[in-house]
């Protein structure tokens, strides 16, 4: 039995350490300045983006003052245009809130318009896409713009055009993305530095334990008090 994708995700990873690393560093500097400030961290992903904006929000090992923007449609409507704005108006940004958003190709009008929202208010943004695809092409928001131009930090996933990798004989296209595989490592690598840091200044981070280990739920419900304001409101 062949294990082409663990071949691939080695390669991958390999890739994305060469590459990323500053930029991981970057955005690990946004979170635990946001966090020691008291703002929170907000993920918003598209369609199957949605899984790497809960990979940062709301999970064991994870910053608890973390949330996770929900799109109710779950990314039907994101290639039209004025969904991201109306959506926005259920929106909350403090100044010391920091925003992910994830998009593999960037070109769709709902993440834009929450990209143009979020600089509106003066918050900072890290961006997950796949760079070099998404500059290669047109965007579907009439301002012409793609999203990774709004990001102050880029995290690039480094997926190839279709997202899908491997080829298989007999099969017209590919199987297999990439872009959740690589999106994983890089926030999580993130969560991990910023938490360095933290704990290098002396910060105690609010770090989500395990509901299935004895006591996590008790832990984690006396954390979760001080920002429930912020994480559990749409």
């Amino acid at each position: 039995m062949s294990l082409l994708f663990f071949d691939k995700a080695r390669e991958l990873a390999n890739e994305l350490e060469a590459t990323q690393a500053e930029a991981i560093h970057q955005a690990a500097d946004l979170v635990a300045e946001s966090i020691m400030n008291g703002g929170i961290i907000q993920a918003f992903g598209s369609g199957h983006s949605y899984a790497a904006a809960i990979e940062i929000c709301g999970r064991a090992g994870g910053l608890i003052p973390s949330k996770v923007i929900q799109d109710p449609a779950g990314g039907i409507y994101e290639s039209v245009e004025g969904i991201g704005a109306l959506l926005t108006h259920r929106l909350e940004a403090k100044p010391q809130d920091l925003f992910f958003l994830i998009s593999n190709s960037g070109r769709n009008p709902l993440s834009i318009e929450l990209a143009e929202w979020i600089k509106k208010q003066g918050n900072k943004l890290v961006v997950v896409t796949a760079l070099d695809i998404s500059k290669a092409s047109s965007s579907r928001h009439s301002s012409g713009r793609l999203l990774y131009e709004f990001a102050d930090v880029i995290l690039d996933n480094h997926s190839e055009l279709g997202d899908a990798a491997l080829e298989l004989e007999g099969l017209e296209g590919k199987v297999c993305g990439t872009s959740s595989f690589s999106a994983v490592l890089m926030l999580q690598q993130v969560i991990y530095e910023a938490t360095e840091i933290m704990l290098a200044k002396g910060y105690t981070p609010p770090i989500y334990r395990s509901a299935n280990i004895d006591g996590g739920y008790e832990y984690n419900f006396a954390l979760e008090d001080k920002y429930a304001d912020r994480i559990f409101h749409y």
